[in-house]
């Protein structure tokens, strides 16, 4: 009934570990996974559209996040970008736009910012504004007035 996606799924070759903390962009390729904390922008190398990063539970970025799959079970401050594929884990937090082509969030995850899906081509953006219903604005003031009376 329901079609599970299928991810390029990398081996995590790299750790940042729960004490470390980087100051200054990080670029890699494959997959990463921070436990620690970076302060500044975390990048899939050019060309590596489907690198995955892990942030875990312990782990914090501080910047900007751009990769292929993401997995988030903490704390992200900044913009992201998943080209493929964005997993917001249930203690997942992220302040700041998130652009992504799928989604799979698990209820607990939270975001502050803005929901911007991406096209196939990874380029184009669909943004869901707010309606404005001025039908239901005037019934409610109609209903007010009915309170009131």
């Amino acid at each position: 009934m329901f079609n599970k996606r299928t991810v390029n799924q990398h081996e995590i070759g790299s750790l940042v570990g729960a004490t470390t903390t980087i100051t200054g962009n990080v670029e890699f390729s494959g997959g990463l996974r921070i436990d620690g904390t970076v302060k500044g922008s975390v990048r899939c190398a050019e060309g590596d559209q489907a690198g995955m990063l892990v942030v875990s539970e312990n782990g914090h970025i501080e910047g900007e996040v751009r990769a292929g799959h993401l997995v988030v079970a903490g704390r992200i401050d900044g913009p992201v970008c998943a080209a493929q594929l964005i997993e917001l884990q249930p203690k997942a937090c992220v302040t700041g736009d998130v652009r992504y082509r799928a989604l799979e969030m698990h209820h607990g995850a939270v975001v502050v910012g803005m929901m911007i899906h991406l096209s196939e081509d990874g380029k184009s953006e669909t943004k869901f504004e707010p309606r404005n219903d001025s039908k239901t604005s005037l019934k409610l003031a109609a209903n007010a007035e009915k309170a009131q009376g």
